[in-house]
């Protein structure tokens, strides 16, 4: 609690030293160029196989520049996930000059160069949609293409508008993002003073806000993750629309939105990223489930497991462990499931069992709904959650067998999560698996006994009387 105490004192004092610069009224981008000695990028710190690309598209007569999140945190001195290029080459044009390329998008064409596991993104530089046909609804002739094309409520269904890199750095999200690096004269051109206000820590978004959000709400999520991710603040301007329009995420494709999911929770920030899309009301657009769950005072359960979840997410991340994504949606959606549960076998009369099969399905599917996750994932929630009930259950074999199952560890690990905010039998029966699992055959086979003999969870079997046999008639011969 003293750090989120402090972190906010820190930001507010942020905020009033660079009370000028925050409040700036966003004007038209203006143009400067830095040489070499005045940004300190260096081609050793670029991915070889960038260069690469960004010297055979200039061999072939192409402008092609480094551009957005990876300049940004070339000046930021830190290392970028990903190299993204922009260049005056159509798609095609592009797929001509590399055997190893793939054209990918409806909505915008892009170019994946592919080396291996490395993927080097090219896009052509974008225009203006005043400059192209815009259809405000989808078109009735699906065979006549559109260049560009948005939702009623503003949104881009379509943006395959091609320009300059003057328009190109105008059509950009953020101003720390209209950054673009050139290997011809190793410079890069600001065109929206960009380097000012990371100077200035400072996130904010090129244009109109509200415009800029209706064309793509998913930049509201980007917002947070980078404000976040930078150790920046949102510009009030910036940040002024965000609650509002934050319903609009639910016209994004669920698939795109588990994407975004996964940037936001396993970012290696993820506690913070959830604490500020909940304060923008961002998190409950991308889990509505939860929205009856929250409090006030952040104290129900279902908040304590989120936090505990992702804190543990954030500490497996900055030791270089692996996350499974099916791990923090169970611990997400585990409370709400047991609520729904508890509703279907009180309504309907069945077993509290076939009422919790019951709920799990109808939760992840309202939950795909918003977030498309993969079979892959909620096959695996199933399995933990199903192994909840099975930990149970150890009389006889069952115990041997629920070791047996291939997400016992998972299931396990997520028994002992529930022990920290649930009763003492959940502790009791967390402490018997732990100790269970290292004990040697002897050992279990003891605490086999004692649990079918000495537990009284079972009553001895009773035994039909013997009926006696009957003697077959003798036949004389």
């Amino acid at each position: 609690m003293g750090c989120i105490i402090f972190n906010r004192v820190a930001n507010f004092c942020r905020k009033v030293l660079n009370r000028d610069s925050s409040t700036r009224v966003p004007e038209e981008p203006t143009l400067q160029v830095y040489q070499r000695p005045e940004h300190g990028i260096s081609r050793k710190d670029i991915s070889e196989n960038a260069l690469k690309v960004l010297y055979r598209l200039n061999k072939a007569g192409y402008d092609a520049y480094l551009v957005g999140g990876g300049v940004r945190d070339l000046l930021l001195h830190k290392q970028p996930k990903d190299f993204d290029i922009a260049t005056n080459a159509t798609p095609e044009e592009i797929k001509k000059l590399f055997r190893n390329c793939r054209l990918i998008g409806r909505r915008f064409r892009l170019a994946h160069i592919l080396f291996g596991r490395d993927i080097i993104e090219v896009a052509t530089f974008r225009g203006h949609h005043s400059d192209a046909p815009i259809q405000v609804t989808p078109p009735q002739d699906k065979q006549k293409p559109q260049l560009s094309s948005r939702s009623e409520e503003g949104m881009l269904l379509r943006d395959n508008v091609y320009g300059t890199v003057e328009e190109d750095a105008e059509r950009r999200d953020f101003t720390i993002n209209a950054l673009y690096y050139s290997v011809k004269d190793f410079t890069v051109t600001d065109h929206a003073q960009g380097i000012e206000d990371l100077n200035n820590r400072i996130i904010r978004l090129m244009g109109d806000p509200e415009t800029r959000y209706r064309e793509d709400p998913v930049r509201m999520l980007r917002a947070v993750r980078f404000a976040v991710k930078l150790d920046m603040d949102i510009d009030p301007v910036t940040a002024g629309p965000i609650r509002e329009l934050a319903p609009l995420m639910q016209d994004i494709p669920s698939a795109r939105l588990f994407e975004e999911s996964l940037k936001l929770l396993q970012s290696g920030q993820g506690l913070e990223t959830y604490r500020m899309l909940r304060e923008y009301n961002l998190f409950q657009q991308l889990f509505p489930i939860l929205s009856d769950h929250f409090t006030e005072n952040n104290s129900s359960k279902t908040e304590k497991m989120i936090e505990h979840i992702l804190a543990s997410t954030d500490k497996r991340m900055a030791e270089d462990k692996r996350v499974n994504p099916a791990f923090i949606y169970a611990a997400m959606l585990w409370y709400p499931m047991m609520t729904r549960a508890e509703e279907v076998s009180f309504a309907s009369g069945l077993s509290f069992y076939d009422a919790f099969m019951v709920a799990s399905n109808d939760i992840l599917d309202e939950q795909v709904r918003s977030i498309a996750i993969p079979r892959r994932h909620t096959t695996t929630v199933r399995d933990i959650w199903q192994q909840q009930l099975r930990f149970s259950r150890r009389s006889g074999k069952r115990a041997f067998k629920t070791m047996e199952h291939p997400k016992f560890r998972a299931a396990y690990d997520f028994l002992e999560m529930r022990s920290l905010f649930e009763g003492s039998d959940i502790k009791e029966l967390a402490l018997w698996w732990n100790e269970f699992q290292d004990a040697d055959y002897n050992q279990r086979g003891q605490m086999m006994t004692n649990i079918n003999d000495g537990g009284g969870t079972r009553r001895p079997r009773r035994r039909r009387p013997q009926q006696p046999r009957r003697k077959k008639p003798q036949v004389n011969s």
